[in-house]
């Protein structure tokens, strides 16, 4: 007899089956069936897997549909023995497979069985168990239920069957049910689709008849075979099929708004095929025109696909005129992507640069909607990916002063392109409008970002930031962001002492480590990169980040919203409620963030953070400042990791040399002269490196950066210094009796190494 607790769990069982079966019956229609349910059926089940296949009676075909990304598939199987459902189909028997691979155990239900290994292959997945039972409706078959896998590694039991029998038959049921009302409906569609022309005299039923055998039906439509051979007007035919269908009918209009979002969820070729489209969006409800807007399938399979508009409109539409607004507007869609592949100054060229002694006339002329607008900003976009550029400037003046737009490239502003004065607001506005910005709003500052996939062939976010300027214009500027994964923590570029330091500090079960620089100075990158190095399934890692620019797999990455209240602060309190072993806060802006993740370092968790800083020593006195206990602080604080980027020299293109007398004692003044004295090297044979520029590098000298560090060790004796809230000159006396070379002294070593030049580490550099 089973305990009290098995059947408890028997009967729960029993309640989710039932649930199960209820949701089949109320589904109504097979997309819900074949796509949405069988996940959770499986689940039922323990399996791994759940095909329902229905039999395609004209084509003697098994056939099923599956999601692929946006996309829904149909596939396919034959009936017969080259499969196991397609044996099930035919023979009506329950199969229940140990092993499908097994030829003996196939051979001895049928000598010509066998098992069809050609999905396993494409997917790598590995089929074992296969129960297929067929689905029969007053012995008629309506297909086969397939589940694949048992998990655990068991053979699929005796109430397995019992359930996936009872299923089997609702499915049957269910769909059966599907396909007697699809054809009722489409039988009532028939009969009375021409009725009003018949009524009017201007059609007979024979012409109805010997249209339908017309063969141009099948490439062109009844509808237009009539109109086309029976003289019936445009207009008389639209009346009649609004009347028949009780929907509105829509003719092919390209002065309608563009869809491009809406149409990246499906393909060209499908809406040809299955003869519907998106129209238009209007209050929140998609208009989506159909050659027959009663067919409920269809219908369906629309909902399906754009299951983010709670309303959907359908209307109806000529063939003629549907193929009319996919090819609109797939090709309006490809001139947004074909942009990037013509020049900047094929563009321009484009635009009307004629004077015009009314600026502000001229100036309203121009739309953000105008297409060699829209091709203009994706080509900028596209262009400083491409040159690897960290930050795009858009720069408007008043009068008739050109746009000046800028690149940062490795740190360096330059100037890419002069746009024409009369396109300053329609490119303003276009960015504002792909970044879903108040092109209204040019009073105050406004933030967003755009998601570049939606608008261009690129996968890029950008952060936008506008602000007001002189002559009631706005400048914006769009932060690329640098999305992928961590670099190696090796490639950082840290030297011997520098490394040990860090990573001794990362591997430590608690405390607070800082990486402090200006914005743009990689420490993102850097935190990631060490957080890498600790990134294991026995840790528990959170991540509170604005934005997520880098993605690991196994942290669990927060992206905090200050507009709705969601600050570091806010998420720093929730990790601490979610059992973290590892908390990375983006940046400590205030002190009640930087007051939490202190008390978090002292009760046993390992916190990352950021400051804006200009050195290590200082980063200390600034967090004092903003009110931190100084006891608390010196205790949980591990080491501060402050950084620069500077340009490295182009490797193809840079030119060695040997430092004048004069200079090489500038830069041993500039290291200290007691601390070069310990480096023990020989100032005579001393090199250096200067840029000189090439093709790599578009004559710059130089290609990509490369990260200047000084790292405190708060050891001992700094733990004590901190405590009496000491003077930065004090505290870079010890950190540099603790071992830590400054970030210029960083940046002059790796001068002699050749990585850069003297004038990039004074550049970014003041000690």
């Amino acid at each position: 007899m089973p305990g009290t607790d098995q059947l408890k769990e028997q009967l729960e069982h029993r309640k989710r089956f039932m649930e199960k079966i209820n949701e089949i019956h109320s589904s109504g229609n097979l997309n819900t069936i074949l796509i949405q349910l069988k996940d959770s059926i499986a689940d039922l089940f323990e399996a791994e897997r759940l095909t329902i296949y229905v039999i395609d009676q004209k084509q003697k075909m098994l056939m099923s549909k599956v999601k692929s990304g946006e996309e829904i598939q149909q596939i396919t199987l034959p009936i017969g023995n080259n499969s196991l459902a397609g044996f099930c189909a035919l023979s009506g028997t329950l199969l229940n497979i140990r092993d499908a691979y097994d030829s003996h155990e196939l051979k001895m239900i049928s000598s010509g069985l066998s098992f069809d290994v050609t999905w396993d292959k494409k997917s790598g997945f590995r089929t074992k168990q296969v129960l297929c039972v067929p689905m029969k409706f007053n012995n008629q078959m309506i297909g086969v239920m397939q589940l694949i896998n048992k998990k655990g590694g068991d053979t699929f039991d005796d109430t397995d069957l019992s359930y996936a029998t009872e299923l089997a038959t609702s499915l049957s049921i269910a769909i059966h049910n599907i396909f007697r009302l699809a054809a009722s409906a489409k039988l009532i569609r028939n009969k009375s689709r021409y009725n009003y022309l018949l009524d009017k005299n201007l059609l007979e039923e024979a012409d109805i008849q010997k249209a339908t055998a017309h063969p141009d039906v099948a490439a062109i439509g009844l509808d237009h075979v009539l109109m086309r051979d029976y003289n019936i007007p445009r207009e008389e035919m639209i009346k009649c099929l609004s009347l028949n269908f009780g929907t509105e009918f829509v003719s092919f209009d390209p002065d309608l708004p563009r869809l491009d979002d809406v149409l990246k969820k499906t393909k060209p070729d499908r809406l040809r095929k299955e003869r519907w489209v998106p129209v238009k969006i209007d209050h929140s409800v998609l208009q989506a025109a159909m050659e027959d807007p009663t067919d409920l399938a269809k219908q369906d399979l629309i909902k399906f696909v754009f299951q983010e508009y709670k309303r959907i409109s359908f209307v109806g539409a000529f063939r003629e005129d549907i193929g009319k607004f996919i090819d609109h507007y797939y090709h309006l869609a490809a001139e947004s992507y074909e942009g990037p592949t013509a020049s900047i100054s094929d563009l321009l060229s484009k635009l009307d640069n004629d004077e015009d002694p009314t600026i502000e006339q001229e100036v309203q002329k121009v739309s953000e909607q105008d297409s060699v607008i829209v091709q203009l900003v994706n080509k900028i976009i596209c262009e400083a990916h491409e040159k690897n550029a960290s930050d795009i400037h858009i720069e408007p003046a008043p009068g008739r002063e050109d746009v000046t737009v800028r690149l940062r490239v490795d740190g360096r502003c330059a100037v890419y392109q002069r746009i024409p004065y009369k396109y300053k607001h329609a490119l303003t506005s276009r960015i504002k409008i792909m970044a879903g910005l108040d092109i209204a709003e040019r009073r105050k500052p406004q933030d967003g970002k755009i998601d570049f996939k939606k608008f261009g062939p690129k996968d890029i976010e950008l952060r936008v930031a506008t602000l007001p300027s002189a002559g009631q214009l706005e400048d914006v500027v769009l932060r690329v962001l640098a999305s992928g994964e961590p670099i190696p923590f090796d490639n950082l570029g840290l030297t011997e002492r520098n490394r040990q330091v860090f990573t001794d500090c990362i591997k430590k079960p608690y405390g607070l480590i800082l990486v402090v620089g200006p914005t743009g100075s990689g420490k993102t990158t850097t935190l990631h990169s060490a957080v890498s190095v600790i990134n294991t399934p026995q840790t528990k890692i959170w991540t509170a980040e604005d934005p997520i620019e880098i993605t690991q797999k196994g942290l669990r990455q927060v992206q905090v919203n200050a507009k709705i209240g969601f600050t570091f602060a806010t998420a720093l309190r929730a990790f601490l409620r979610a059992d973290p072993d590892v908390i990375m806060v983006g940046e400590m802006r205030d002190e009640e963030t930087a007051s939490i993740g202190v008390e978090s370092s002292l009760t046993g968790h390992l916190v990352f953070s950021t400051l804006h800083t200009n050195s290590a020593p200082e980063t200390v006195t600034r967090l004092l400042d903003m009110g931190l206990d100084p006891f608390s602080f010196s205790d949980g604080l591990l080491c501060i990791l402050a950084q620069r980027l500077a340009r490295r020299l182009c490797s193809a293109c840079k030119e060695s040399y040997r430092p004048t007398e004069e200079e090489l004692k500038e830069i041993i003044t500039e290291y200290g002269e007691a601390e070069f004295g310990a480096l023990g090297m020989d100032p005579s044979g001393i090199t250096l490196s200067k840029a000189k520029g090439c093709a790599k590098c578009n004559g710059s000298g130089y290609k990509g950066r490369l990260g200047l560090h000084e790292i405190l060790d708060c050891g001992d004796q700094m733990k004590a210094l901190i405590k009496t809230k000491a003077e930065v000159a004090e505290l870079r006396k010890q950190a540099i009796a603790d071992g830590m070379t400054t970030l210029k002294q960083d940046g002059i070593l790796k001068c002699f190494q050749g990585l850069t030049d003297i004038h990039e580490v004074r550049r970014v550099c003041i000690k």
